[in-house]
């Protein structure tokens, strides 16, 4: 242990490493500092000073001009100086950085990297030898022990004591990993100094890098992605086991895009409950959305006349051209879904019913409406002219996948880059202090359900042309569940207000791959529903095990 701990640099050890390069790159930083004092460092001040006095309500329109002008005047000149000194600190800065290359690493960061790792060695060394002798002084002391009570406070004590080994050993390794991180981000400090916070692309990914794994803790990474790499070794088992079983390759580029083309009506409906998921509620109904806008627009895209009733009356679109038509079904789906959800929401934001209750409802009176209408009868196919006119595969790449990407981009930017957006992150993490704050809850609540709806619409829309038709009230049954399913896979908590849109796409995928695979291998349907429950289960609980290690 001695000849280990030889090695390890005291602070007064590692500060007399680095003095040298502090003190050759701080001299070339007292000279850049001298010359942007008058140039780089006065343009700052000066464009800070304007954009100010732009913003200043105090000073009249004239006044402002007749300042700005004498700030501008002063800002030429401040950029005259900058012009002129560039080139010299340039070359300093050269100077300095060529340095820190030469010397950095093999003058200070590396023993700093052999001593931190002789540091850990002797942190566990110490813990070691602490727990033995624990182990022994308890032993000792059990054996002149006899009374019941007492035996029981010594085991306790004994207990405790490891404990606080264990948090010592904890604190030195911690330490060390501190000690090595400051030396090296010391390096970027002085970078950052020398070119006023401009770093190269290779200098930010090293910063990440060590950042990350500064940072790294293996619970938290299994909680945020322990489901992830669980499916992502099933999904790599699925794709050795079928072609052993079926004799059929599932990691194909046609698979692929059957997956993807697949996902992508279902990418509408997973991007439209999480919306209210971030709210931490839930839409129950979202299957029989599908139902309802499947049958609407089969029936205005009918091939002919149609041969089913709506409540006794037969509808004809042939007369319409097969765009308006296609036009026309949208808007239908869009309107139907729309209707239901803002009612929905209405009742869940100003009764607070919960949407489960809300959307259970609407999911009965939309069922039975829709079923009663029409008898339950199915109303065949669109015109085969349409999905080639709105989906066409170019190059047996389907298009449909662009209207999803359409879709996501679009619902990315109404989350984050929108009042509505924050507002309904506010309002899902906590619906108090956004009310007090002056938000809405109501209508961000009704207008996460109108979103919803749209989006439902859009999705059932898609999903007809995709299957040319075949509308009924009994299609897209269960679909509520794989979209739920998605975005908390995802990572959408229904805790509220937790969530990112490339966790709805990364549930989506991983949901419709999973089923996809299972189909190849031949599994049954029902066995299939185990999965997904296994799955929902799983990842709830991991979001549940994230919330209470929050609070």
């Amino acid at each position: 242990m001695a000849s280990t701990s030889t090695k390890i640099l005291t602070a007064e050890q590692e500060a007399q490493l680095r003095q040298p390069i502090d003190e050759y790159v701080g001299k070339i930083q007292d000279q850049i500092n001298d010359l942007r004092e008058d140039g780089t460092d006065k343009v700052i001040e000066i464009q800070s000073a304007i954009d100010s006095l732009k913003r200043d309500k105090i000073y009249t329109a004239q006044e402002k001009e007749a300042r700005i002008r004498e700030l501008q005047s002063e800002l030429e000149k401040a950029k005259a100086v900058e012009n002129r000194n560039k080139d010299t600190i340039a070359k300093l800065v050269s100077d300095a950085e060529n340095y820190l290359k030469a010397h950095f690493n093999t003058d200070y960061y590396q023993a700093v990297i052999a001593s931190c790792k002789d540091e850990k060695v002797l942190a566990e060394e110490k813990y070691r030898a602490t727990v033995a002798k624990l182990n022994q002084e308890h032993q000792s002391t059990m054996s002149k022990l006899s009374d019941a009570h007492e035996i029981k406070d010594e085991k306790y004590v004994h207990k405790n004591r490891l404990f606080d080994a264990k948090m010592q050993r904890a604190k030195n390794l911690q330490e060390v990993k501190d000690r090595q991180h400051a030396a090296f981000e010391h390096k970027f400090h002085l970078i950052d100094l020398l070119r006023m916070s401009k770093f190269s692309f290779g200098e930010s990914m090293s910063q990440r890098w060590e950042n990350y794994k500064y940072t790294f803790n293996r619970r938290d990474f299994l909680l945020k992605n322990g489901l992830y790499i669980a499916i992502i070794i099933i999904f790599i088992a699925l794709c050795i086991i079928t072609p052993l079983v079926k004799n059929v390759q599932l990691l194909t580029v046609n698979n692929v895009l059957n997956i993807l083309q697949q996902a992508s009506p279902r990418m509408f409906l997973a991007l439209g409950v999480a919306g209210l998921i971030l709210l931490a509620g839930t839409d129950l109904s979202i299957g029989r959305m599908v139902g309802m806008g499947m049958t609407a627009a089969t029936i205005v895209m009918h091939q002919g006349i149609n041969t089913g009733s709506v409540f006794g009356h037969i509808f004809d679109f042939t007369s319409l051209p097969a765009i308006a038509r296609v036009l026309l079904a949208l808007v239908v789906c869009i309107v139907l879904c729309t209707v239901f959800t803002t009612i929905a929401g209405f009742f869940t934001a100003k009764f607070k019913m919960h949407p489960f209750i809300s959307t259970m409802a609407n999911m009965l009176v939309i069922f039975g409406l829709v079923t009663y209408s029409t008898k339950g009868v199915s109303f065949g196919a669109i015109d085969p002219t349409i999905p080639n006119m709105i989906i066409p595969r170019i190059n047996n790449f389907p298009t449909i996948i662009l209207w999803a990407v359409a879709a996501v981009v679009i619902v990315w930017f109404i989350w984050n880059k929108t009042t509505f957006g924050k507002n309904l992150y506010a309002v899902g993490g906590n619906p108090e202090s956004a009310a007090v704050s002056g938000i809405s809850v109501f209508w961000v609540t009704v207008g996460a359900f109108v979103m919803a709806g749209i989006l439902y619409g859009f999705g059932a829309w898609l999903e007809c042309i995709r299957m040319v038709g075949s509308g009924s009230a009994a299609y897209g049954q269960g679909w509520e569940m794989d979209a739920i399913a998605a975005c908390v896979v995802g990572g959408i908590s229904f805790t509220g207000g937790i969530g990112k849109i490339s966790g709805v796409v990364v549930g989506v995928f991983i949901f419709t791959a999973l089923t996809y695979s299972l189909t190849t291998l031949g599994i049954d349907t029902n066995l299939q529903f185990v999965f997904s429950g296994i799955i929902i289960l799983v990842a709830v609980m991991l979001d549940c095990l994230k919330y209470v290690q929050k609070k």
